[in-house]
This record gives C-alpha cells, structure tokens and sequence, in this order.
C-alpha cells in the first residue's frame, strides 16, 4: 500500500441549518475569526503531509474553487501598498507544492456517495484521508490527522477519530464496539450508523476524521443505501471489519461542531480568545 498523501473532503451539503446566509454562501466559507471552516480542515490536512485535496463539491460550491485559486488582481494591489502581511496570507492558503482537485456530487446521497465521487482520483493501492470541514477541532500537540496519521504509518491500520458522547447522542453518530475499551488505540470490532442509546455498542462516537484503506472505496461502489436512505460511509467500513485493520484514535484536543449555530459560535469564542492571548 502506499503512503498517505491524499484528502478528501465533502463538502457538497446545502447548509440549511444556516439559512439564509448559505443561500449565497457556502457553510465551509463561514469564517471562524478570520478563516472560514475549509481552510482550518486544508490546513490540519497539510500539517498530516496531505500534498493532495479533492473537494467533493455540489452547485453553488464555487466560492470554494475560487478561494483556492490564485488571485493575481489582488496580489498585485497588496505588494503595490506594501501590505505584505496581508500578500502572504492570500499566497498561503495552499503551500506551493499542494494540488487541488475538485469533483462534483450530483445528487445529495450521503457521506458515503460523497466519498465514492473521489474513487477516481484514488488509486486502488492508496490509503486516502477524509476530513468533513464542520468537525473543527482544536487538538494538541498536533493536529489530529497528523495524530492518526502517525499510527497509520506505524501500523498500516484505518484510523478513525473517536470521541465519547452522552448516551443520549449517540443516534447523531456513527458508533464503535471495541474489542478493549482500555486499549489504545482501540482495535475496531463493530461499527453502526446513530443507534439508539439502548442498541448503542459504546459511546464512542466517530468524528469527522478518518484514514482509509483502499478496501472502503472498493466496498463503496457496491455498497446499498442504509439509514436515512443513504450511501453511508460507516457501512461501507463496517464490511471491512473483518479484515482487523481498523483502530480508533481517541481525540486530544477539544471538537466545535460547527454545522449547529451553538457549535459555531463557541468555535469563534474559543478561537477568538485564544488569538487575541497571544
């Protein structure tokens, strides 16, 4: 297998929960402080030795293409006043020997679908990450794709991000049986997709980072709607589980969910204050 050098991220939903500000905007354009939600996620990505992003996008999505596109108008003004500061900030949304490639999601068929419309751009010897841009996490020491990533090229294994939640959500996320709670990383024996709380295996929940084995995009372009009539990225895992190639990873660090109006404004707080500390 390969090294890991490729991302993926989805990034085709509609938004709705910001209504109406996403009518015209996408949600991974809301900014948290001054950086919107994509670049936090392409910057944790790069940080891991991501040298490769795919956006997976859908109508409307423009403004992300066009954000990480060079911008030479607007360069040019900035050196012409001498606003260097700013000029290097503009250059630096991808480093220089970052490519960005983007693939359309025709219909809105789940987080799984959203992955498949990648597989082309995925060999089928390689690894791929997947990181969804409205997890924005705040982690320690490293990022957290560059925590898993480590414990991939230690092991070779899938890496998933994990995080303990109430009982009481776990319907909201995929969640993990381990095979030893006090293992780490813990080694993967079952996975489902927002059971109820009395049919929950744990309460470790997935969170919006994954590293993939080539196996989950093969299982993926046979894989069957599942809960919510969706392609479903945790099924298509869940049939690789036989294999005993998957551990979670649980999180260092603190997660904002951002696609909720709470988790954005908190993510602000929290990256506001600490900015304005330093």
């Amino acid at each position: 297998m390969k090294p890991l050098h490729k991302a993926i991220f989805p990034v085709a939903g509609l938004g709705t929960r910001f209504l109406p500000a996403t009518k015209s905007i996408p949600k991974e354009m809301l900014t948290v402080v001054d950086r919107p939600l994509i670049q936090y996620a392409v910057d944790e990505a790069v940080e891991a030795g991501i040298d490769t992003l795919i956006f997976v996008t859908g109508r409307s999505k423009n403004a992300i293409v066009d954000y990480f596109d060079r911008s030479p108008e607007l360069e040019a003004e900035l050196e012409a006043k001498g606003k260097l500061e700013a000029l290097q900030r503009v250059r630096d949304v991808v480093p220089p020997h970052v490519k960005c490639f983007y693939v359309r999601q025709p219909q809105p068929l789940g987080l799984g679908h959203a992955v498949l419309c990648a597989a082309e751009l995925v060999q089928d010897d390689e690894p791929f990450a997947v990181l969804l841009p409205d997890d924005l996490i705040d982690a320690f020491p490293t990022g957290t794709l560059a925590q898993m990533a480590d414990v991939h090229r230690r092991h070779g294994q899938a890496v998933l991000a994990l995080e303990e939640v109430p009982l009481s959500q776990v319907h909201q996320y995929g969640v993990i049986r381990p095979a030893d709670k006090n293992a780490h990383p813990l080694q993967i024996e079952g996975i489902v997709e927002k059971p109820r709380a009395e049919e929950a295996p744990s309460n470790w929940s997935v969170v919006g980072r994954y590293i993939l084995t080539p196996d989950v995009m093969t299982a993926l372009k046979t894989q069957q709607p599942g809960a919510g009539g969706e392609i479903q990225l945790t099924d298509a895992i869940a049939a690789c589980l036989h294999t005993g190639n998957f551990v979670g990873l649980p999180l260092h660090g603190k997660r904002f969910d951002c696609g909720s109006k709470r988790g954005f404004l908190a993510a602000n707080m929290h990256f506001g204050l600490r900015e304005t500390a330093e």
